[in-house]
């Protein structure tokens, strides 16, 4: 149970929302579960072709009717440093498979794109659409229904997304999602981030600027800042779906290895052949997404997730809403300081107590529920430890988190909270809905009044601040960037410049309905404004000289307009066009077509 009633309250208007729908789900799943893999049921053709690359071992044992099969979903790519270490990954499972007198295939690779590749370039029009493309690739390779489980290696921004809708779209198959770890540290945050800002002053040169982002982006793993990519890798652990503690091991370890080992035995543990049958459409329930919700609030997490929880829960049929995540946000306390909301990165997190000690921390204060289903078999108290490598050199330890954080100033107690809430609120007003991370954020910023500066391409932006034109208060509005005009990119170019202003004692805003993601910072945002301008939205009424007022405070968003005037006013009307074609835009027309609201998931599905 979760001691806290208003967590209760929330958790319970979510399961009475989606009774109807969660019903159809469960049953479909379980009907589906009772029927069982169906190689047994293959006609020899089929089958034949289902092994015909297999060495003599695995297809003897594939031929029978009772040999387990694990399914390999993966995202490995060696351009990712992130998803560069899943290359040795598929034979360690194969072979530990085999010591465990079962076999393992690679069902399915899955796209995988950087956003910090993409960033600020064309190739950020498909990032969010990658999310469901991935879902679809990973149904593509589950779909030969060979597997009686599935392992799915990912980690970066909409990957993880992405294999979580398939993963419950075959919600009747267990899963465990098999991380690879962040990169060691290199050079600080804050340093790269001050290089960055020196550079949009013009103040250093692309040398410097370069040696910077290659000293701290510099070898295998996930980039160390707290953005989408290691929230990804929280929720998967709070949410019971990775092995306890796995989430913020380095690559390339013997831990890292020992840990792949042993999620492999653990899918292959709680498959419907033996005695603890364990679907993933049961282990991510209205609870489990609740606990989901309130560790990103905890860690000060993504704001991207506004969108992939809600529609990750839709593909369990569980329909949550920007108000129960802003809701959940007003009643958990923010326990860690990890860049951009510190100074910290999830290296430094992870050796303060990681995610055992926050778990735990949660539970004790009655903020979690402990009483879910989990891959692991046992309620939420079982990830309450640290994972070590056993002394045999081979295997898992695990010993209880520490008492105390190893680091009060990364990571605290809910007695002693970084804030009394997690930061992530959502905006009402004449303007629409929209999203805001105010856990970077100081406290005198996060009101502001102030007149608009329109732009419809953040390089228009860009040009109006090297060329000295955004002088005095002001807030930035940024439209026709959502789903629907151009698939939804981030924004984060835009981060540096107006920091600079910031830090010139200018009071300045952004208002869009793109996206900035994990790593929106210091500057209040209003993103993810919905309706989009594209889409009808008041967005696109707004004017140069418009008085906006944003207040992260009052969860308010709105334009000071006459009403009479406001009603009159046309929207504004955008060439887009040039969002089209290039770099594969055009495979993606239908999905900007399809594409639903920012606040229901931004989903083709």
């Amino acid at each position: 149970m979760c001691a806290d009633r208003r967590i209760e309250a929330i958790t319970d208007r979510i399961r009475e929302r989606s009774r109807a729908t969660r019903e159809v789900y469960v049953d479909r799943i379980q009907t589906r579960g009772q029927a069982g893999p169906k190689r047994s049921s293959l006609t020899c053709g089929n089958l034949a072709h289902g092994f015909a690359a297999c060495g003599p071992t695995d297809k003897e044992r594939l031929a029978g009717d009772r040999t387990l099969n694990l399914g390999i979903v993966t995202s490995y790519n060696d351009m990712l440093s992130a998803h560069q270490p899943f290359e040795t990954y598929p034979e360690i499972i194969r072979q530990t498979a085999r010591e465990a007198g079962a076999t393992a295939q690679v069902a399915s690779g899955v796209p995988a794109m950087c956003d910090g590749v993409t960033q600020g370039q064309v190739g950020m029009e498909m990032s969010l659409f990658s999310r469901d493309v991935i879902a679809m690739s990973a149904a593509v390779g589950l779909s030969h229904d060979m597997f009686d489980a599935a392992v799915y290696l990912g980690v970066c921004d909409k990957i993880v997304p992405g294999l979580v809708i398939a993963a419950l779209s075959f919600g009747h198959l267990p899963a465990i999602f098999v991380p690879a770890g962040p990169m060691t540290t290199g050079l600080p945050n804050d340093e790269k981030s001050r290089i960055r800002q020196l550079y949009a002053e013009g103040k250093v040169g692309r040398e410097a600027l370069l040696e910077a982002e290659s000293k701290s982006y510099h070898g295998p793993g996930t980039c160390t800042f707290y953005g989408t990519a290691n929230s990804n890798q929280m929720l998967m652990e709070i949410m019971g779906l990775h092995t306890p503690g796995s989430s913020f091991v380095n690559p390339n370890t013997p831990l890292r290895d020992a840990l792949t080992r042993e999620a492999t035995r653990r899918a292959l543990a709680i498959t419907a052949l033996g005695n603890e049958y364990t679907p993933a459409g049961l282990v991510v329930d209205e609870k489990a997404v609740v606990n989901g919700v309130i560790g990103l609030h905890a860690t000060g997490g993504s704001t991207n997730h506004t969108m992939h929880l809600v529609a990750m829960a839709a593909a369990a049929g569980i329909k949550l809403t920007w108000q129960d995540i802003s809701d959940l946000s007003d009643v958990t306390p923010l326990l860690a300081r990890v860049y951009p909301n510190g100074l910290a990165d999830v290296n430094h997190f992870q050796a303060a107590g990681g995610m055992g000690f926050l778990i735990r921390e949660l539970l004790a204060h009655g903020l979690l529920h402990e009483d879910v289903r989990t891959a692991w078999g046992a309620g939420l108290s079982a990830y309450t430890v640290e994972a070590r490598l056993g002394e045999d050199g081979h295997s898992v330890a695990r010993v209880p988190s520490p008492e105390l954080s190893g680091d009060p100033k990364v990571l605290t107690t809910p007695a002693m909270p970084f804030s009394a809430n997690g930061g992530l609120k959502m905006l009402n007003g004449n303007l629409g809905k929209a999203v805001i991370k105010v856990s970077a954020v100081k406290p005198e910023r996060r009101f502001v009044e102030a007149p608009a500066r329109v732009f419809h391409d953040q390089d228009d932006m860009q040009r109006a601040f090297k060329a000295g034109e955004l002088t005095g208060d002001f807030v930035a509005v940024v439209r026709f960037q959502g789903p629907k005009s151009n698939g939804m990119p981030e924004l984060h170019k835009l981060t540096p410049s107006l920091g600079v202003l910031l830090d010139r004692g200018q009071k300045v805003a952004l208002v869009t309905d793109g996206r900035m993601s994990g790593a929106s910072g210091k500057v209040p945002a209003a993103i993810h404004v919905t309706p989009e301008a594209k889409d009808g939205g008041p967005i696109g009424k707004i004017r140069d000289g418009d008085l906006i007022r944003l207040d992260g405070e009052a969860g308010t968003l709105e334009i000071i307009v006459d009403a009479e005037e406001w009603a009159r006013r046309p929207l504004a009307e955008a060439d887009l066009s040039a969002n089209e074609h290039g770099l594969g835009r055009e495979l993606f027309a239908v999905f900007r077509r399809a594409v639903g609201t920012a606040d229901t998931g931004a989903s083709v599905f």
